[in-house]
């Protein structure tokens, strides 16, 4: 094993990080520099700290880190890219909500909250990675159960699942009707969810 001085290793870090494409994770920059993972970690913090204030930073997300622009200059940024950018269909954007904050869900469960087919949709997310399948349910038929993926947590500037906003401050920034409508819609596939359920423990009963 080839011994790095600190500096050495520090660029070569931060040069693997800057051509990366994804997040890389410290056990994965670790192996490649042949160096341990604390000693990463911590390399990681002093070029976190390098960047400052810079226009880009060092970020921890998706389970890894990635160099990514700071978010207030993203208007600019959409206007170089936005001819190539994949755009994501507001009933896409719903969908991707519902799966988001109940995974795992069945298809049936997301077309009986917004009460629509949802085939074109889902074979969407799922052609841009944003979703994928993580398993069936155990009931008649074990329908497949939907998740997101590591893609949707770089997408939405997300370090993990549990850094999602609270349904209610999402709910906070859609208009009134919508937010009545999603109530309602919510509502009623709690109820329907619970039958099924009661269902399917009287049948197993049996």
């Amino acid at each position: 094993m080839t011994v790095l001085f600190s500096q050495e290793l520090k660029n070569i870090v931060e040069a693997l990080l800057f051509v990366a494409n994804e997040p890389l994770t410290v056990n994965k920059l670790a192996a490649i520099c042949e160096s341990d993972a604390e000693t990463v970690m911590g390399l990681l913090g002093e070029i976190q700290h390098d960047y400052g204030e810079k226009a880009v930073n060092l970020v921890e997300i998706a389970g890894g880190w990635q160099f990514l622009t700071q978010p207030e200059y993203y208007s600019y940024i959409e206007k170089l890219y936005r001819p190539k950018a994949q755009q994501i269909s507001k009933a896409s954007l719903e969908t991707l909500a519902i799966i988001a904050y109940r995974q795992p869900v069945t298809r049936q469960d997301i077309e009986q909250i917004r009460g629509v087919n949802t085939d074109r949709i889902m074979a969407k997310l799922l052609e841009q990675k944003l979703i994928q399948e993580v398993g069936r349910r155990e009931c008649p038929g074990r329908p497949i159960l939907y998740g997101t993926t590591d893609m949707f947590l770089q997408a939405f500037g997300l370090k993990s699942l549990e850094a999602l906003p609270a349904p209610e401050q999402w709910l906070e920034q859609m208009p009134t009707d919508e937010v009545d409508a999603f109530a309602r819609e919510k509502e009623e596939y709690n109820e329907a969810y619970n039958e099924k359920s009661e269902e399917i423990v009287n049948e197993s009963n049996r």
